[in-house]
């Protein structure tokens, strides 16, 4: 694929790659979003209604 280099290490095996952003800025999105994703995965969880709760609270407050 153009715009995409493999470094190799001492062995022949694929170590690292190099992506031409200007060719593949999305493919990096992706790639990127996926990352964060997995990163983030065993972080602590918070249920959706208490989000809201929390922002309603606070938008009130600040009015």
């Amino acid at each position: 694929m153009k715009g995409v280099q493999f470094i190799v290490d001492d062995k022949g095996e694929k170590t690292a790659v190099l992506i031409d952003l200007s060719k593949h800025a999305e493919l990096w999105e992706d790639f990127y979003d996926r990352a964060l994703v997995e990163s983030r995965q065993n972080e602590p969880r918070e249920p959706l209604e208490y989000v809201k709760r929390r922002l309603t609270q606070r938008s009130r407050s600040d009015g």
